[in-house]
């Protein structure tokens, strides 16, 4: 039976803190990270960090903060890493956060302050049905919250405040990584995992308390590029042919009720259009493809092609590219070898009070690209909602129960190390 212990939460006022710094990635911008400001964040938590006797803690030129917590058995303990990503996502504003906290919630919708036409609505946020008597902590609803993956970040750093305040729980090294532009596909292209020296990993940046989730789609990008034939505007009968208008046919012809992000969940995946641009004489047609499965990528795109060709059927003196890139793949593939990262997880979250629900994602995360680095890392809940929005909220209660599950994973691996 693990030792008992003492846990006094400082997440909320963690959590409640790390909102309020912008932290808000650019896609547009090619430097790591994206936004200076990012590193606002990191330098805080490095600090907070090193005050906790984390002497290792730093943050490194491109935005990424590292720390150990030493272990404190005499077992030799697989090195475990704890994750999240300090960026907020660039759909929603993230400066000037105004966080709220709706104490006792007793059910119905939650109208923002700042802004009244923001409502959290118990109809399209069905686990506010969960939370009843429970906190909830909202955004004033003129920018995002940033619980996703502040939370996450506040959950981390509470978690090794208590495993420093309870030494009688015994623990392998636990790492922790924090990580800039996580929220536009970037969140590990700078990361040593050397420096990190972790064997195995978790991202703290799920949705629902008690969810783990040990499998996402695999990603690639496509783009189509369509040369057309140009011709003046005044003499153009029988000679133009107008690679917008190709493009155009060639979206028009993508399934109506399947394959689509609007017409699809579950386990199915979708062949999405992203961006069109061109002229007369060239247009470009940019493509995502997801699904779980390699094959099911390959079906999408094998799809995508025929669409192509048979349109071009129309056009015979234009010709046309297709540009197939992997972006990432289902983590799966690599956890599925290592059954004890999930199996301690689960075992962690019911510790922590909560029924385990094994998920997938659909989408990818920082441990989808880990994994594939040779880092096996399943994602494990934060509690955020509704996030890359205005209606974003979590809960302190979630929060609790996250911090709750990563330490009782630490306690885990030591104890079947």
């Amino acid at each position: 039976m693990p030792p008992s212990l003492n846990f006094t939460h400082g997440v909320t006022e963690r959590f409640l803190r790390y909102v309020t710094i912008d932290t808000q990635s650019d896609p547009a911008s090619p430097t790591c990270p994206s936004t200076a400001k990012q590193k606002d964040l990191g330098r805080l938590l490095a600090d907070e960090l090193r005050a906790m006797g984390l002497g290792d803690a730093a943050m490194d030129e491109h935005g990424y903060v590292y720390a150990t917590l030493p272990a404190n058995t005499g077992k030799q303990v697989p090195a475990i890493c704890f994750c999240s990503h300090m960026d907020t996502s660039p759909d929603c504003s993230g400066a000037g956060v105004k966080p709220q906290i709706v104490r006792n919630y007793q059910g119905g919708d939650i109208v923002l302050p700042g802004d009244s036409t923001q409502t959290i609505s118990a109809a399209d946020n069905p686990a506010l049905a969960t939370q009843i008597g429970n906190d909830i902590v909202t955004s004033d609803g003129t920018t995002l919250l940033g619980a996703d993956n502040k939370a996450g970040v506040a959950e981390i750093m509470d978690a090794v405040q208590i495993l420093i305040a309870n030494p009688q729980l015994k623990h392998g090294p636990i790492k922790i990584l924090f990580t800039p532009d996580e929220e536009i596909g970037r969140g590990v292209d700078k990361v040593d995992l050397a420096r990190l020296g972790a064997d195995f990993a978790y991202t703290i940046d799920g949705e629902s308390a008690g969810h783990l989730e040990d499998e996402t789609f695999s990603a690639d990008g496509a783009t189509v590029t369509i040369t057309g034939v140009a011709a003046h505007p005044g003499f153009a009968r029988g000679r133009m042919e107008h690679a917008i208008k190709i493009a155009a046919r060639i979206v028009e012809q993508l399934p109506k009720d399947a394959c689509s992000p609007e017409t699809t969940d579950g386990r199915d995946g979708f062949l999405h259009p992203t961006a069109i641009s061109g002229s007369l004489e060239s247009a470009t047609i940019e493509f995502i493809v997801r699904d779980f499965t390699d094959d099911g990528l390959r079906d999408k795109e094998t799809l995508l092609e025929s669409i192509v060709r048979d349109v071009m059927k129309d056009f015979p003196r234009s010709s046309y590219s297709l540009d197939i890139k992997p972006q990432y793949r289902n983590m799966k593939q690599v956890i599925d070898r290592h059954p004890q990262v999930v199996e301690n997880a689960l075992e962690a979250i019911r510790r922590a009070g909560l029924a385990p629900v094994r998920s997938h994602i659909r989408g990818g995360t920082d441990g989808s690209r880990l994994s594939f680095m040779g880092l096996p890392c399943p994602n494990i809940f934060a509690g955020e909602h509704a996030f890359h929005s205005r209606t974003e909220w979590v809960s302190v209660q979630d929060m609790e129960a996250a911090v709750r599950t990563i330490v009782h994973l630490a306690a885990i691996w030591e104890e079947r190390a």
